[in-house]
């Protein structure tokens, strides 16, 4: 874990990561090796020509040249595969080998260029010979940077979400139409901002199926703590639908990591109202336009027998659930539906009182409904600490993730990380991170997270209904096999973050509307069963 020390500095670079970018190289040296000695037998008998001489002492001496750094890569590989993630005694040598290797680059561009220089100059011998010195010198000069100098750097994936539709959450924006549907027309809605061509509104109506004469207000605005938003009318609900876009650039990026805890001002007799700072903000903006501007006066002008629904997918539904506890008071009847909402949002006071009118829903293991600054710091304790205590190499963890994130199982079918210890779980078994008292590792207490007023427990809001997958499967939630149980959750079930190949997935707007969908046509599961406890939702 500890990086490398080479040429007097320490680099970003672990002695174990050297393991699958070795094997790579090797791979490659070998089948370079066999065929140039393939080339060598075949065609020794034909080097009887002017220079061939020169050629087979080339051979020979590039056949000795490419054993050594055969040799030496895989002892490098042999060192990587030693030790554990927190014990590099077993790979001090590495630093040796690494040395050695590097040090192997001159013969072998030096050996490259006379093979060039030879080749250059006409050398009258067979044709087949010829041509494997120059693949060979084409071969070298794409090795001089080796594989074992780049280590693979992970990637993260962020969420992209659009303004959701009345009757379902939000969607994924569908392909790009047409210019015959992306063009300048008279609306008689109010449209603000970053849509000159008219072309996300028409995906918008093409994903919600509703009319141009439903659609009050339409705003592309974006900046922080400014979210995109549209006012409609669902005349099939009888509803005035409000829906909040989620996460979909840089602004709204930097709005949700504004994760601070500020006070919400609320005319209601709750004590206590705290909120996610940056949601909180984009939610009062969402409120001023909506109330200031006159937005909502004019769509219940127009229906005033219609009662008020707000939507949201992710940063939208973290938003929409703070402007409908803004709301409760002018509009009594006022629902939220919450699809995948951010657990760091509400006080626990804020969280009980918006049971009766907020609804959220999850689905299996999205990270998003888990994630809060106090869960964070909890899960990097616990990965700390199941760092610490792993007897197992990091290429074998390494190679289990992928066969789990490929093929699916059970993880607690593995061995565990621990032989006699007291965690009993594998790395990648979600339940393997529990926290395990140990007196080998300790942690700091000194944490900016621990201050109670700039980072009190936050609750997701609303109740949760949670959609569950049956059995295990792949990667994929979008699996025709894969089956899934809706049933009320307590919020507690999302107090810890669950490392798994759908922790992220699980978060796509496209593949909740499928699973949604999914269950939907499923009379076997019934998504207006009474709660277990507490007051009852209208879900219509």
């Amino acid at each position: 874990m500890p990086g490398m020390v080479l040429f007097g500095r320490r680099w970003a670079i672990a002695s174990d990561d050297l393991v699958f970018p070795g094997v790579f190289e090797l791979l490659v040296r070998v089948l370079w090796w066999v065929g140039i000695l393939m080339l060598y037998l075949m065609h020794r008998g034909k080097l009887d020509c002017p220079g061939g001489c020169l050629l087979s002492s080339y051979l020979i001496v590039l056949l000795v040249l490419l054993a050594v750094i055969i040799g030496t890569v895989s002892a490098i590989v042999c060192v990587s595969m030693k030790g554990t993630i927190c014990n590099p005694g077993p790979r001090k040598s590495m630093s040796k080998l690494l040395y050695v290797r590097l040090a192997l680059f001159l013969p072998e561009m030096v050996w490259a260029s006379l093979g060039a220089a030879w080749i250059a100059d006409g050398v009258q011998c067979d044709r087949t010979v010829g041509n494997g010195i120059i693949a060979t010198v084409v071969v070298r000069t794409r090795t001089w940077c080796p594989a074992t100098s780049r280590p693979a750097l992970p990637s993260s994936i962020s969420s992209r979400t659009t303004p959701g539709a009345p009757r379902s959450p939000p969607r994924s924006l569908p392909t790009p139409l047409g210019p015959s549907s992306c063009r300048r027309r008279t609306t008689d809605y109010d449209l603000v901002g970053g849509d000159q061509l008219n072309c996300h509104f028409s995906s918008i109506l093409q994903t919600t199926g509703l009319q141009h004469r439903d659609f009050i207000h339409v705003s592309f605005h974006d900046k922080v703590y400014e979210l995109p938003f549209l006012v409609a009318l669902d005349h099939r609900k009888e509803s005035v639908v409000v829906a909040v876009r989620g996460t979909m650039s840089l602004q709204d990026i930097l709005t949700d990591l504004s994760a601070e805890s500020e006070p919400l001002n609320l005319e209601c007799e709750v004590q206590d109202c705290w909120a996610h700072k940056g949601i909180s903000q984009a939610a009062r903006y969402v409120y001023c336009r909506l109330v200031n501007d006159g937005i909502l006066s004019q769509a219940f002008s127009i229906a005033p027998e219609y009662r008020l629904v707000i939507v949201g997918h992710s940063l939208g539904a973290g938003a929409a659930a703070l402007l409908a506890l803004m709301l409760k008071r002018p509009y009594p009847q006022v629902r939220c539906y919450a699809f995948s909402p951010p657990r760091g949002l509400l006080s626990k006071s804020l969280y009980e009182y918006s049971k009766t009118f907020i609804v959220s829903l999850v689905l299996g293991k999205d990270v998003i409904p888990r994630l809060s600054v106090t869960n964070l710091e909890d899960l990097k304790r616990r990965i700390l600490r199941v760092i610490a205590h792993c007897n197992k190499p990091k290429y074998k963890i390494l190679l289990r993730g992928c066969w789990y994130e490929l093929f699916g199982g059970s993880p607690e079918d593995l061995p565990t990380e621990l032989d006699g210890g007291d965690l009993t779980q594998p790395l990648l078994g979600e339940h393997s991170l529990l926290a395990h008292g140990s007196p080998a590792y300790s942690f700091s207490s000194e944490s900016p997270l621990e201050s109670p007023t700039r980072y009190p427990p936050l609750y997701p809001p609303g109740r949760i209904i949670h959609l569950e997958e049956e059995g295990a499967s792949g990667r994929c939630s979008c699996y025709p096999a894969a089956r899934y149980t809706v049933r009320w959750s307590h919020e507690s079930e999302f107090s810890k973050i669950l490392i798994g190949p759908k922790m992220l997935t699980d978060h796509m707007p496209d593949i909740l509307m499928r699973v949604l969908d999914h269950v939907v046509s499923d009379r076997a599961a019934c998504v207006s069963c009474p709660a277990r406890g507490g007051s009852s939702v209208d879900l219509a």
